[in-house]
């Protein structure tokens, strides 16, 4: 059974950093897209960073040259380095990965950035 843990994730202050990580664990196989979301009360889960398999990223425009998505193939692992945190940023934070087959998500890591 696949299972995303994610870790990384607390409270800073605005202009905070914060790196986020997400390990699956179990039988994985062929996966393509890695990726970050989050999602505030009341609002729909939005994209934040993705990664292919090929190398190829793409961000959300409200955190493009602040947030940088890699990845570790090797572990299975997706990190999320956040910088210059806002305070709209606040918000859960939940690691996607996508198989040719499949759809994992993990069970989602609170980032708050306070004033």
């Amino acid at each position: 059974q696949v299972q995303l843990v994610e870790a990384g994730g607390g409270s800073v202050r605005p202009g905070g950093s914060l790196r986020l990580s997400c390990a699956a664990s179990g039988s994985i196989l062929n996966i393509n897209i890695m990726g970050w979301y989050r999602q505030t009360p009341g609002k729909e889960r939005e994209l934040v960073a993705t990664t292919t398999s090929g190398g190829i990223t793409n961000y959300a425009d409200s955190v493009k040259g602040r947030f940088t998505i890699s990845r570790d193939n090797s572990k299975n692992t997706v990190y999320l380095q956040m910088n210059s945190l806002k305070p709209e940023d606040t918000a859960v934070y939940y690691c996607h990965i996508r198989t040719l087959v499949y759809t994992y998500w993990g069970q989602g890591t609170q980032v708050t950035v306070f004033s």
